[in-house]
């Protein structure tokens, strides 16, 4: 079963200031978010941002966590994308 109160999910590695809003790629994009211990947690991915350095970075909400949506270094082996269109 998902864990879905877990207040500090995927923390973001570092602070990364507001990027340039022309260059995000607005997106809605279903993930699960897996943690060191095995555990796992749904969030969405609104946001996708290139950084001069070649990094993909994403703003992800984790679900019911009350947190804001914070940016994070994407890493497909702890965000999962999952599918969104057809079977």
């Amino acid at each position: 079963m998902p864990e879905t109160l877990r207040p500090d999910a995927l923390q973001p590695e570092t602070v990364l200031p507001e990027p340039p809003e022309a260059e995000l790629r607005q997106v809605y994009q279903p993930v699960e978010i897996r943690h060191e211990d095995g555990s796992w947690q749904l969030g969405r991915i609104n946001a996708w941002w290139q950084a001069p350095d070649g990094r993909s970075w994403c703003r992800i909400r984790t679900a019911r966590s009350g947190r804001p949506p914070h940016w994070v270094a994407f890493d497909p082996a702890r965000v999962q994308l999952l599918q969104t269109e057809g079977t």
